[in-house]
């Protein structure tokens, strides 16, 4: 076994998993930091004073038994061969939207100690499957089938991407799952999987004319459904949280900066070199643990600290991409391609809503924000990379 594990990790990219595990690591750490200062660490016997449960540290134990699980399943994958997963497309896609379908009619629906549609987060988005104390979001998987699917649709269009009959065709691919993900009311996830088809469509060759028409075409109907038919198209909180951007000293919109203005206050305080991860003054940002984990980070670790924190985060993104443009084919390119969206577009959205310049709409931070889901999906897309790195060797340069 050591000897397997030795000749892997000789062919494989060493500094992409190290990357990798920095993150997971460090994101342990700020969740048992977390836990301890804003969750109340252990539960108590209030009599005898004995730990009767791991209370405030859940998060952390799920995150850290969740990498675990994730860099195993990526090292698992890596070594199949990136074309038989693509391969396999009618397995992994009846497999997740199997798991995605019925939660577009199922609201928290309970059949015993299974919950399916589950609105995890108290809005309109019933994305999740709940068993026991454990949940899942299986929109996560299907980010995974759904970039497969689409890098091998784009292989097979080849030179006919600019057809319109085609072009019509990988539209479907793309906004199809879209539109079921906004049915479900998990619109931030819907805005990531759309930049994975853009950015993965615009990689394949698409005509700066289209690109040009459908901007011109998305503005204009911005406009008309913002002016016209805005009760119609978004939820009342979803319309506030855009205004509240925009107008956050507003009182009218009070109830929907607060969080922001919370994580705001939180980032500035950690000044240049912050105020240590397991310091105790830190301010109470609502669910800091998921969605706005960076402003914990931002006050623990300072300016300094989130500088390194976003070089790494965005490393691991760049080196995403610079595997799949080494490929020694189109397909190995899209995956790659798609999996550094998705990782990208999260990043930048979330750092967004923390900086309170883009409206809270449920991206989470990868490898950072707790969720045992999110994090073993993305290792999967992980081990996709790393599958694409050791199934081909042309050099970038060639």
């Amino acid at each position: 076994m050591l000897k397997v594990l030795r000749q892997y990790f000789k062919v494989t990219d060493k500094v992409y998993i190290l990357l990798c595990l920095l993150c997971s690591a460090f994101s342990v750490l700020t969740l048992i930091s977390i836990g301890k200062y804003q969750l109340g660490g252990f539960e108590y016997d209030s009599i005898s004073g004995a730990v009767t449960g791991i209370g405030g540290y859940r998060q952390a134990l799920v995150q850290a038994a969740a990498s675990i699980l994730g860099i195993v399943c990526a090292l698992v994958i890596s070594s199949i061969d990136y074309r038989d997963l693509v391969k396999l497309w009618p397995f992994h896609t009846a497999i997740a939207w199997g798991l995605v379908l019925p939660t577009l009619i199922l609201h928290n629906l309970k059949l015993g100690p299974l919950t399916i549609g589950y609105d995890a987060g108290g809005t309109d988005n019933y994305s999740w499957y709940k068993l026991g104390s454990l949940t899942l979001q299986p929109t996560e998987l299907a980010k995974i089938s759904f970039i497969l699917t689409l890098a091998m649709h784009l292989d097979h269009a080849r030179d006919h991407v600019n057809e319109p009959a085609e072009l019509a065709k990988i539209m479907a691919h793309i906004l199809v799952p879209v539109g079921l993900i906004h049915i479900q009311g998990d619109d931030g996830t819907a805005i990531i999987f759309m930049a994975i088809g853009c950015v993965m469509l615009f990689a394949a060759g698409l005509s700066w004319r289209y690109i040009g028409g459908a901007t011109a075409a998305l503005l204009s109907v911005s406009a008309i459904v913002v002016g016209f038919f805005r009760d119609k198209v978004f939820k009342s909180y979803q319309f506030a949280r855009i205004m509240a951007v925009i107008y956050p000293d507003d009182p009218a919109y009070a109830r929907y900066t607060y969080q922001q203005n919370k994580g705001v206050i939180s980032i500035g305080s950690g000044q240049i070199f912050g105020r240590g991860l397991f310091g105790e003054n830190h301010n109470v940002v609502p669910n800091v643990w998921n969605d706005f984990i960076f402003s914990y980070i931002a006050e623990a670790v300072g300016f300094v600290g989130c500088l390194v924190v976003l070089g790494v985060l965005f490393s691991i993104a760049f080196k995403t991409l610079a595997t799949g443009l080494r490929s020694e084919d189109q397909c190995g390119s899209y995956i790659c391609i798609g999996i550094f969206a998705a990782m990208f577009f999260q990043i930048t959205i979330n750092l967004g809503m923390n900086l309170q310049v883009l409206p809270v709409i449920g991206v989470t931070l990868p490898f950072f924000s707790a969720g045992g889901s999110s994090v073993t999906m993305l290792y999967l897309c992980v081990g996709v990379v790393l599958s694409v790195y050791l199934h081909n060797k042309k050099n970038l340069f060639e």
